[in-house]
C-alpha cells in the first residue's frame, strides 16, 4: 500500500470545458499529415499537386485549356490557368467573397453538386484551404469579368478583404504561396524533374490542354507579372511544355520508349458505362516486369484500387476465352493466372466518375465500387473485340502470356527445391554466413560485402551479438531480366535470399526477415557501385517491400584516414579532406600527392596496406591513408568508422518515386544500348568519379 503525502496534483475533471474545438484552418496546422500525408518532400510537393490539381479541373470542365506551373525565389510557387476565375462576389451563406470563403474554409467549393464540375479529383473541398494554411503567405489574383481582383494570406488569414487592382482583358486564376518552413522543417527545396513527370503525365490524360512549367527560382523579376501566364515575359529562365494529342496512347508509347514490344498495336478504349468514363490502353512488351498506372478523376493512384481490380479480373477472363477459342491453349493446359496475364504488360487505366471516393486524403487507392464493374465491362467487350480484329497481335499476346504460364510452373519448381521443408524455420544458412547471436530481428543488421577480404576484416571487426557478415564473390547475377529459376540456380542470390529468410515470388513472406537493417557495403570504385546496382535491382525487383519498409541500407565507408602524430580524423569526401587539413593546419604547399614521389623522402612513415600521402617532413607530419576498398581496413578501423552505430554514416534507401525508378533500372539494366549510351552521357557530369 502506497502512503499519501496529501501532496499529489490535482488532476482537472473531464467535463465540457475539456473539449477543445479547433476553428477555421486550425486543424490543418495542428495535424498536417492527416491533409497532406507528411511534412517532408513528399507533402511539400503535395502543395503543388493540390493547386495544379484545381487548374486542371477547369481544364476537365472544358474551360481551360493553358495551365503552368512555375517555382519562383526564396520558396514560392506560382500556378495559373486561363479558366474562368474563382468567383470573387459576395457567397450567400458565409457573407464575404467566394474567394476567401474558399481559401479559408475546409471543405468548401465548387465540385460538391456536380453542376459546376460534373468530374474532379476529389469532394474533400480542402486543396487550396490546405494550402493556404501550410503557407507563410499566399496571394490570389483573379481575373474576371473585365478586372483583376486580389486577396492575400498569412499561414491561412485573409490579410484584407478582395479587391479589385485594375481592368483586365483576360481571365483566369493566379495562386503564388510560399510553404511555411515552421512546418516543413526539412526545407523548401522542390524537384522539378519530380515536378516535370507530374505535369507531363498530367498533359497525356487531358487532351489538347497545354502545361507549362517554368523553373524561375534564380529570376527576381518573376514576381514583377500580372499577367496570367510567367513565360509571357519572356524570362531568361529554363521551361517546358507538354501537349498531346493522343491521350493514354501516347502516354503507354512513352513508358515503352525503351522497350522491345510483342505485338505492334496499341489497344486503347474509351466509353462511358453506368456514368463512369473508362479510358484504358495497353501494350505488351518483351520483358517480365508488369507496369500498370492507375488514374481516377486524372488524380494518379499509386495504390491502384477497385478499377485496376476491375481491370485484372476482365483481362485475365479475356485471355483466357481467346487462347481456348484459339486453340492456343490445349485442354491440358491450366487457365492462365492474373500474374500470368500481367507479365510484361504496359497498361494506363483512367476512369472518370462524378461520386468519387478516395482512400485518404492523398488519394493513393480508389474505393469507388462502380468504377470496378464499369472497367471491366468496357474492357472486356473492347479487349475481346481487339483480340479478333488483329489476329497476328492477339497471337503475340497470348503466346506471350503462356510462356509466363511455363515459365512460373518452372519457377515453382526451382524455388521447391530451394526452400523445401520448411527453409525459413530450418534450413542450414550459407556456409559464407557469419551469422548473429541475438534472434530478434529488430536487433539484428546484416553486411553485405563484396569479397573474401573485405569478409575477413568486417567479421573481425563487427559486433557479433547484433552483426552478421554476408561477404559475396564478384558481380552478381543482373536479375532485371531473369526469372526466379534462373535466380536461384545463382549460389550467390541463392545465399542471399535463404539468409534474409522471407523467401521469393508468391512465397515471399516479410514477417519473417531476419534482420531489420540490410547493409549494402561495398568499395568505392566503379566495380563496387556497379555490384550495389545489382543487389538493388534484386531487392527492387523481387523484395520491393523491404525497400518500402525501410530496410536497406548503403553504408559509407571514409575515403581517407587523416593523421596527426595521435590524433585520427577520417573523411568520407574530398570536401571533408580539405575541411580537416585546413583544421590541422597543413598547407597545400606541404603536401605531396604522389606517393610514389613520397616514397624515400619520408621519414617514420607508418605502414599501411592503402596509399601514403605526406604532408611535411617534421615532428608535425600528416599522413593521407586513401582507401579504395574495405579489404584495405583493418578490422578496427572498419568497426570505427563503417560499422560502429554510434559512429557510422548510413543511407537509407527510399523509392519515392516507383515509376521513376522503374525506368531508370529498365534503362541501366536492361537491353536497350542506346538508351543507356545516352543516359550515361546525359548523367555524366553527375557521377563521382574514381580516378
Amino acid at each position: 500500500m502506497v502512503k499519501s503525502t496529501g501532496k499529489e496534483a490535482k488532476t482537472k475533471a473531464y467535463d465540457a470545458s475539456s473539449i477543445t474545438v479547433l476553428e477555421g484552418l486550425e486543424p490543418v496546422r495542428k495535424r498536417p499529415g492527416m491533409y497532406i500525408g507528411t511534412t517532408g518532400p513528399d507533402g511539400l510537393h503535395h502543395l503543388v499537386w493540390e493547386i495544379f490539381d484545381n487548374a486542371r479541373d477547369e481544364a476537365m470542365a472544358n474551360r481551360c485549356d493553358d495551365i503552368e506551373v512555375a517555382l519562383l525565389p526564396d520558396g514560392y510557387v506560382r500556378v495559373a490557368d486561363n479558366g474562368n476565375g474563382i468567383p470573387v462576389g459576395i457567397h450567400p451563406k458565409t457573407k464575404v467573397s467566394a474567394l476567401e470563403t474558399i481559401m479559408t474554409t475546409l471543405h468548401a467549393g465548387g465540385k460538391f453538386d456536380n453542376e459546376a464540375y460534373k468530374v474532379s479529383g476529389g469532394l474533400h473541398g480542402v486543396g487550396a484551404s490546405v494550402v493556404n494554411a501550410l503557407s507563410e503567405h499566399t496571394k490570389v489574383v483573379v481575373h474576371q469579368d473585365g478586372g483583376m481582383h486580389l486577396q492575400e494570406y498569412k499561414i491561412g488569414i485573409p490579410l484584407a478583404k478582395v479587391k479589385k487592382i485594375g481592368a483586365s482583358k483576360e481571365h483566369g486564376t493566379i495562386v503564388i504561396f510560399k510553404p511555411d518552413i515552421t512546418i516543413f522543417k526539412e526545407g523548401i527545396a522542390y524537384d522539378i524533374e519530380k515536378i516535370e513527370t507530374r505535369l507531363r503525365q498530367q498533359a497525356y490524360l487531358i487532351k489538347d490542354v497545354r502545361v507549362s512549367v517554368v523553373d524561375a527560382r534564380e529570376e527576381p523579376k518573376a514576381f514583377e507579372t500580372d499577367t496570367i501566364f510567367l513565360r509571357e515575359q519572356k524570362l531568361d529562365c529554363p521551361s517546358m511544355t507538354f501537349y498531346f494529342e493522343g491521350g493514354l496512347k501516347s502516354l503507354v508509347a512513352f513508358y515503352n520508349r525503351h522497350q522491345e514490344p510483342v505485338h505492334k498495336n496499341i489497344f486503347y478504349v474509351e466509353k462511358e458505362q453506368d456514368n463512369v468514363i473508362v479510358e484504358i490502353a495497353l501494350q505488351y512488351v518483351d520483358d517480365i516486369t508488369p507496369r500498370l498506372t492507375a488514374f481516377a478523376n486524372n488524380t494518379y493512384n499509386s495504390e491502384g484500387g477497385t478499377h485496376i481490380t476491375g481491370f485484372k479480373t476482365a483481362l485475365t477472363r479475356s485471355l483466357n476465352a481467346y487462347g481456348r477459342a484459339a486453340n492456343i491453349l490445349k485442354e491440358k493446359d491450366e487457365n492462365f493466372t492474373g500474374d500470368d496475364v500481367l507479365e510484361g504488360i504496359t497498361a494506363v487505366v483512367s476512369v472518370k466518375l462524378p461520386e468519387i471516393q478516395f482512400e485518404g486524403q492523398t488519394k493513393a487507392k480508389l474505393g469507388s465500387m462502380e468504377a470496378q464493374g464499369a472497367t471491366s465491362t468496357v474492357f472486356n467487350e473492347a479487349f475481346g473485340a481487339f483480340l479478333e480484329e488483329n489476329p497476328d497481335d492477339a497471337r503475340a499476346i497470348v503466346n506471350k502470356v503462356l510462356i509466363a504460364l511455363k515459365a512460373r510452373k518452372a519457377a515453382k519448381a526451382a524455388k521447391d527445391s530451394v526452400l523445401r521443408k520448411g527453409a525459413l524455420e530450418g534450413m542450414t544458412l550459407p556456409g559464407k554466413l557469419a551469422d548473429c547471436q541475438t534472434k530478434s530481428a529488430e536487433e539484428s543488421e546484416i553486411f553485405i560485402v563484396e569479397g573474401d577480404s573485405a569478409g575477413g576484416s568486417s567479421k573481425q571487426g563487427r559486433d557479433r551479438r547484433t552483426q552478421a557478415i554476408l561477404p559475396l564473390r564478384g558481380k552478381i547475377l543482373n536479375v532485371e531480366r531473369a526469372r526466379i529459376d534462373r535466380m536461384l540456380a545463382s549460389v550467390e542470390i541463392r545465399a542471399l535470399v535463404v539468409a534474409m529468410g522471407t523467401a521469393i515470388g508468391d512465397v515471399f513472406d516479410l514477417s519473417k526477415l531476419r534482420y531489420h537493417k540490410i547493409i549494402i557495403a561495398t568499395d568505392a570504385d566503379v566495380d563496387g557501385a556497379h555490384i550495389r546496382t545489382l543487389l538493388l535491382t534484386l531487392l527492387y525487383r523481387h523484395f520491393k517491400p523491404i525497400i518500402d519498409g525501410g530496410f536497406v541500407y548503403i553504408a559509407q565507408p571514409p575515403l581517407y584516414k587523416i593523421s596527426k602524430g595521435k590524433s585520427v580524423a577520417y573523411a568520407y569526401s574530398d570536401k571533408e579532406k580539405e575541411e580537416v587539413l585546413k583544421e590541422l593546419g597543413a598547407s597545400p604547399a606541404d603536401i605531396i600527392e604522389n606517393p610514389m614521389e613520397a616514397e624515400g623522402e619520408a621519414e617514420g612513415l607508418e605502414p599501411g596496406e592503402g596509399e601514403e600521402v605526406v604532408v611535411a617532413k617534421k615532428a608535425t607530419k600528416v599522413n593521407i591513408q586513401r582507401y579504395k576498398g574495405l579489404g584495405e581496413m583493418n578490422p578496427s578501423e572498419l568497426w570505427e568508422t563503417t560499422m560502429d552505430p554510434a559512429r557510422r554514416v548510413l543511407k537509407r534507401v527510399n523509392v519515392e518515386d516507383a515509376e521513376a525508378a522503374d525506368r531508370i533500372f529498365d534503362i541501366l539494366m536492361g537491353t536497350d544500348v542506346a538508351a543507356r549510351k545516352s543516359f550515361i552521357q546525359s548523367n555524366a557530369k553527375l557521377a563521382n568519379l574514381d580516378v
